[in-house]
């Protein structure tokens, strides 16, 4: 199950997007500022974060930009979200480094799609955690047969 962390700072989308993602099984943490969203990475490591561009105390944009450049959430994803008639800067969203970007009221559908991780991206998470599973047994059995050839009398 994926961990989401949303921050927005309206109670209906905040209804909605945890309602629409816990639908579909993801664990979901909501917070109403840009401070405690930045608080709550620290003890929920989420995979994917979704601020809004106009939160309170810190925006979407600067929790974007420190998620993806603190070296300390590399596999976190986030996608930025704006309500209907908010300004959306395209630009300053890629220089933050932006996974994403998606309109608010959420539609299921389209805020469903944006959560999955891009094709190919899942598997190689997939196949990295298998590689580092099997690094880990490799190293145990040599350290075994270490331990055997060292108590073996010869």
């Amino acid at each position: 199950m994926s961990r989401i962390l949303l921050a927005d700072h309206s109670p209906h989308a905040q209804r909605m997007g945890e309602r629409i993602l816990r639908d579909e099984g993801f664990e979901v943490v909501t917070v109403t500022d840009g401070e405690t969203a930045l608080l709550r990475l620290k003890d929920l490591a989420p995979d994917l974060v979704m601020a809004d561009v106009s939160l309170p105390s810190r925006s979407g944009y600067e929790i974007c930009e420190y998620v993806k450049t603190s070296g300390k959430y590399p596999l976190t994803r986030v996608l930025l979200t704006a309500g209907p008639v908010a300004a959306f800067d395209d630009t300053r969203a890629h220089a933050a480094g932006s996974d994403g970007f998606v309109r608010k009221p959420f539609e299921a559908s389209v805020l469903l799609a944006m959560v999955q991780p891009p094709k190919g991206e899942a598997e190689e998470e997939e196949a990295a955690a298998e590689a580092a599973v099997e690094a880990e047994t490799e190293a145990e059995a040599a350290a075994t047969a270490e331990a055997e050839s060292a108590s073996s009398p010869e």
